[in-house]
């Protein structure tokens, strides 16, 4: 089974709480990203994705809120080193798409669902194809 960190992003986007909801929107746009992790002196307190910047437009309050308003506070995490069928289970039970992954308390990359089913549909080609 492979292993989270043969198939996680290291390449993180991070804000902080205090970030503008605008500009993290702004910013996951220009990196085609659908989630930030929020960091306080380089610990993890959250992450923020786009179902959050849709819950805040479709309530009416994307003028002033920040990232800390939107955002799911102690994200559910895992370890480099666990496998990627973990990872999954994590994500289907907790329904989410974006899980944060810290090595020593320290964040060092972030694995979505697309990731997994890159990892699984590694070899397959569309219909037609």
């Amino acid at each position: 089974m492979p292993l989270v960190s043969e198939n996680m992003a290291t390449d993180l986007l991070t804000v902080e709480a205090t970030t503008s909801l605008a500009d993290a929107a702004r910013e996951m746009d220009e990196r085609g990203v659908g989630a930030v992790l929020v960091l306080s002196d380089d610990r993890l307190v959250g992450v923020f994705t786009e179902r959050d910047v849709l819950r805040a437009f479709a309530r009416g309050h994307a003028d002033t809120p920040t990232v800390g308003d939107w955002m799911t506070r102690g994200p559910e995490t895992i370890e480099p080193d666990e496998t990627t069928e973990h990872a999954a289970v994590l994500m289907i039970h907790g329904g989410f798409r974006h899980l944060p992954v810290v090595d020593a308390g320290k964040v060092v990359g972030i694995l979505s669902i697309r990731d997994l089913m890159r990892s699984v549909l590694d070899d397959a080609a569309p219909r037609g194809v």
